[in-house]
């Protein structure tokens, strides 16, 4: 049976009823712009990442973008960040003017090393962004030790509802940073019915900031204190959202149960490493990510097999054509170009039945008894 890597239509059929009458109360009340729905949400999502403010947005690369005209980077400042993450990550570094200053990965959480975020300050660096990857929170308070007095923007847009126990606490993706950012990209855990971001903070004037710099940089109609964007969160964006999100704890905790029965029928296949999950952390398995030493082949022959998979990510950020005025070259960060050649997503969304994860194991132990 074909397993696809991804089902938003089995997740929608489970919860039709409670988003649509959600969308239709927006729709009946005309009112699409900000408003009652966004706020709502905006609530939500501060009670989950235990910070005082939420802010919405348009999408989770205007969260990033926004995060970094709040705390006034641009031309002539430099940000720390990885090179194995999805490009707005240093993107939105570049449109606001600064320069990305890449460092390796862990080759087993595939997150930032503080202590290369450490040697990489200097006295240009005014932001670092480290990247929870695949759905597990960076060492975060490790990265804010090894860099004291720089803000911290956490690229959390695929841990929304992750935790980190740090000095003995549970603390939720978005929660320590000067500024967390999340995404509503469909294919997240809490995924909108299109494009929508959100950032939290537990500083009242940079909340502040980020509502007026998301509404052309005015917090009166009409009135500018400074040029922002017009990067508002949809009302019906929101609407969906607030209904799915009493969903989200269920929806991670089933991620976690197919992954630890994933790991447990692939850790014993010689040529692939099953995701290391640092004991600290609760990752929410935004993806389930293998790594094999014959990556491409096996891609491949999933696919023959009629097993959806994805390559996150085949080029590492230093390496991309449109950051070669950087000047990194081949060999610059071994890790995150090792694990570029090595890393295949499976299936993990939580309507995964046992049936369809069995098909993706016995096919890719197929592959390796071949």
């Amino acid at each position: 049976m074909p397993v696809p890597l991804l089902d938003l239509r089995a997740q929608h059929a489970t919860i039709r009823d409670e988003v649509v009458a959600a969308m239709m109360e927006t729709v009946d009340s005309q009112l699409f712009i900000l408003g009652a729905a966004v706020e709502k949400l905006e609530r939500q999502v501060a009670e989950l990442s235990h910070t005082k403010y939420a802010v919405g947005c348009a999408s989770g690369t205007d969260a990033l973008l926004l995060a970094l005209r709040a705390l006034d980077i641009g031309r002539g400042d430099e940000v720390i960040t990885t090179p194995f993450t999805f490009f707005a990550t240093a993107g939105t570094v570049h449109n606001v003017g600064a320069t990305s200053v890449f460092v390796d990965i862990d080759p087993k959480t595939f997150n930032i090393r503080s202590d290369a975020a450490a040697a990489a300050k200097t006295s240009k660096t005014k932001a670092v962004i480290p990247v929870d990857l695949f759905g597990q929170m960076a060492a975060i308070e490790e990265v804010m030790t090894s860099v004291p007095g720089v803000p911290v923007i956490e690229d959390a847009a695929q841990t929304i509802g992750a935790r980190r126990s740090i000095d003995g606490e549970w603390r939720m993706a978005g929660e320590v940073a000067t500024i967390g950012t999340f995404s509503f990209f469909p294919s997240k855990n809490l995924g909108g019915y299109g494009d929508g971001g959100m950032m939290v903070t537990q500083d009242e004037a940079l909340a502040t900031r980020l509502k007026r710099l998301r509404m052309h940089g005015g917090a009166k109609q009409y009135f500018h204190d400074e040029v922002g964007f017009n990067s508002r969160l949809d009302a019906l964006q929101a609407a969906v959202l607030s209904a799915k999100l009493p969903h989200l704890a269920a929806w991670s905790a089933k991620r976690r149960a197919n992954a630890e029965y994933y790991s447990k029928a692939l850790g014993d296949v010689a040529g692939i490493t099953v995701p290391f999950i640092d004991p600290a952390n609760e990752s929410i398995f935004n993806q389930y990510t293998i790594r094999s030493d014959r990556r491409d082949d096996l891609q491949n022959f999933l696919k023959s097999r009629g097993v959806g998979n994805a390559v996150y990510y085949p080029l590492p950020l230093h390496l991309q054509p449109c950051f070669v005025y950087l000047g990194y070259k081949q060999g610059a960060f071994p890790e995150a170009e090792r694990a570029a050649q090595e890393v295949l997503s499976l299936p993990i969304y939580p309507e995964l039945t046992e049936g369809h994860m069995n098909e993706v194991i016995e096919a890719v132990r197929a592959y390796y008894g071949r």
